[in-house]
Parts: structure tokens; C-alpha cells; sequence
């Protein structure tokens, strides 16, 4: 296996709270800048007014509207209600515990679990045994939640790889590369075609016989990567953020693609405001409740996917960063209503970036991305 070598993170977007580690406070990040932190850091989480920060040396440190540190950590999970943290134990065996964000991490914890990582069985993919980043626990046969009850199991014959958290529902990518969502479905993010609650994990048949590498959860919207590189992206558009159409564009008179229309017949809610070139009415896309594949400029495939709660991101094999959606204030960085993907960051040395954290349910926060090396000055471009 090749030895990991450390990158250098980055970060950008509102930054009142000081949530980018030694940033200060009261200030917007409009490009990307290096974390103060240095590389040391080895994985991010953040919520809307903090961030969480674990470093290679197993130290979690907070930022922003609340502060404190602790050691021994291999992982950690923001939210504005809960801070979870797993810490290591004796062996394999982990503690996870929760904690309130104001708590700074002293006294004890609201709630702790043990959790022993499963053995390498015969019916694991290549006899590996299952691992996973919170919210998905270790074990992969269970998963946490920022609500009592925060420890949750899955069911058994369900091999989870990745597990993601929206703000009412979850996405599980499992050992076969297939998807399976539950939770809320008012706003289409559960991707079954309809706006009804799924109280168990349910198969997405749209995407069935599709080897996924990825999947990511915004507040209301999701979004998945093949292993050829194509994106599938559905739930609600409000801002933008599934890169369709949407209201505001519409009502501020831009001009929508002709090929906009018909959408309707795939499920998505079409509606009609503003106007086109030839006075007809502008659609827009409201709610999109099937995967609908998505092509990012010059046919690029990516790699890597991640969500704000009204915005996405995602990074290409060529090393370059899309986002669209929600940019108020500047957490996409180019400060303009762009409802398409739009490219904000290029290559670096490496031409190779890694997005490892999942901006969760944040409208207003620091979107950090590890660059695999230090980039020159000169290939930074927004």
C-alpha cells in the first residue's frame, strides 16, 4: 500500500464564527485559502456556526461559535444539536460518544457506546471486514444520528460502505455499489418518484444494475457517482442545487433551455414563470423526485461529491472543483446566481484533489477539500 502523503486543506464560504481553525472571525473566505491548522489535520466535519477538526495525532479540536479539544479521537461528526466522537480504545474496540457542542468537550459525555468492529466474514466483498466514517460506525451494521435514538442499527443483510445524512433523510451506498434510501420524501430527496416517507431502507430502482462509488446527502436534495464517472442527482432544486432550472433564475428573466420542458414526463415537477426569448413561460424545476443524470462541462467524470444543505460540489478525475446551488453568502466563492455547474477551482500540482468530508446540513459555513499536494499560487484560479 503507498504511503499516504499529507495534503494541504483548504477552506471558504461565511466565516462570522471563525469556524476555519485560526481564521479569526466576522469575515467571508471568497477563495480558497489554506487552513491555519496546517497538515496536520487529516479529516473535517463541520456544522452551520462550527467545525471539527481531527488530527493525524488523534486530537479533535472545535472552531467557531463553540470551542474545545480533546485527545485520543479517530473521528468526528458535527451538528448544531450533537457532536459525536469516536475515540479509541483498547485494540480495535472504539467509544463513541455525544456530546453537546457547548460542552467543550469536558465533564460527560450525554451518551457513550462501545463499539467493536466486526471480523472478516465469508459473505464481505473480497473478505474484507466493513468499515465506514461516521455517521456510519465501524462495525457497518449500525449508524448515528444527531437525535435520540443516536445509535441506530441497519438491518443485517444490508453491507453498508458509506452512509449519509440529510436533514430528514439517509442514503446508504452498500458493498455492491447500490443505493438505498429512507426518512422524509416531502421534497423528492428519497429519489422513488414520489414525496411519500420511506420508514425502512428501500432499494433505488432507477439506479439499479448502476455500480455507484459514491453518495451524498444535502439538507433536502442527494446526489451519487457512478464508478464510470456519471453523476445522478434529484430531490429539491430550490436554490439550484440539483443544477436544473429553478425559480429564481426564471422570475429574474434569464433565458431557460428549450430542453428544459418535458421534464414532466420523468416525475420532476415542472413549473412556469418569467419568460423565454420567445415569450413563452420559462420552466422551472421545483422538485425532482427520480435520478436524473447530470453532465458537467467538456464531459468531465467525477470523482468525488459533496453537499451543502442548498448546495453541491464535486470534484473530477482531472482535478476539477464544480459547485452550483446556494452561494449566499460565498460558500461557493464566486458570489454569482449560478444554477450549473460551475468550475471555481483547477488543478493543483498533482492535477488531483480529494473532497473526504461531507458538508452536512449547512446553509452558511467553511466548504473545506484537501489538495493531495501544496499547490503553486499560480494554479489557483476562481
Amino acid at each position: 500500500m503507498a504511503e499516504e502523503r499529507p495534503g494541504v486543506w483548504f477552506g471558504f464560504g461565511f466565516c462570522g464564527f471563525g469556524q476555519e481553525l485560526g481564521s479569526g472571525r466576522g469575515h467571508q473566505v471568497h477563495s480558497p485559502s489554506p487552513l491555519r491548522a496546517g497538515v496536520d489535520v487529516c479529516c473535517v466535519s463541520a456544522s452551520w456556526s462550527y467545525t471539527a477538526f481531527v488530527t493525524r495525532g488523534g486530537r479533535v479540536e472545535l472552531s467557531g461559535s463553540v470551542s474545545g479539544a480533546a485527545g485520543g479521537c479517530r473521528d468526528a461528526w458535527a451538528s448544531e444539536g450533537l457532536l459525536l466522537v469516536l475515540r479509541a480504545g483498547p485494540g480495535p474496540e472504539a467509544l463513541l460518544q455525544a456530546w453537546a457542542p457547548d460542552s467543550a468537550l469536558r465533564g460527560e459525555p450525554l451518551w457513550a457506546h462501545n463499539v467493536v468492529p466486526e471480523a472478516k466474514g465469508e459473505d464481505d466483498p473480497g473478505g474484507e471486514a466493513q468499515t465506514g466514517r461516521l455517521p456510519l460506525l465501524p462495525c457497518a451494521r449500525a449508524y448515528v444520528t444527531p437525535r435520540p435514538p443516536f445509535y441506530r442499527p441497519l438491518a443485517p443483510e444490508l453491507r453498508a460502505r458509506q452512509l449519509e445524512l440529510g436533514a430528514e433523510h439517509a442514503l446508504l451506498l452498500d458493498a455492491a455499489g447500490q443505493v438505498f434510501s429512507w426518512g422524509g420524501g416531502r421534497h423528492g430527496q428519497l429519489g422513488h418518484g414520489t414525496l411519500e416517507a420511506e420508514l425502512e431502507p428501500r432499494l433505488l430502482e432507477a439506479l439499479q444494475g448502476l455500480t455507484m462509488a459514491e453518495v451524498a446527502a444535502g439538507g433536502w436534495h442527494s446526489v451519487c457517482v457512478s464508478e464510470t464517472g456519471d453523476i445522478y442527482i434529484w430531490g429539491w432544486n430550490e436554490s439550484g442545487q440539483l443544477a436544473l432550472p429553478t425559480r429564481n433564475l426564471a422570475e429574474d428573466g434569464e433565458t431557460v433551455a428549450r430542453e428544459a420542458t418535458g421534464l414532466n414526463e420523468d416525475g420532476s415537477q415542472v413549473k412556469r414563470t418569467g419568460r423565454v426569448e420567445d415569450g413563452a413561460p420559462a420552466p422551472f424545476i421545483a422538485v425532482q423526485p427520480f435520478p436524473a443524470l447530470l453532465d458537467l462541462p467538456l464531459g468531465s467524470d467525477a470523482v468525488k461529491v459533496s453537499c451543502g444543505s442548498r448546495h453541491t460540489a464535486v470534484v473530477t478525475r482531472t482535478g476539477e472543483l464544480y459547485t452550483w446551488g446556494w452561494d449566499q453568502p460565498t460558500q461557493k466563492v464566486t458570489g454569482e446566481k449560478k444554477k450549473t455547474p460551475h468550475c471555481i477551482f483547477l488543478k493543483c500540482i498533482t492535477g488531483q484533489l480529494r473532497l473526504p468530508w461531507h458538508q452536512r446540513n449547512c446553509d452558511l459555513d467553511v466548504l473545506c477539500f484537501q489538495s493531495a499536494e501544496k499547490p503553486a499560487a499560480n494554479h489557483l484560479n476562481t
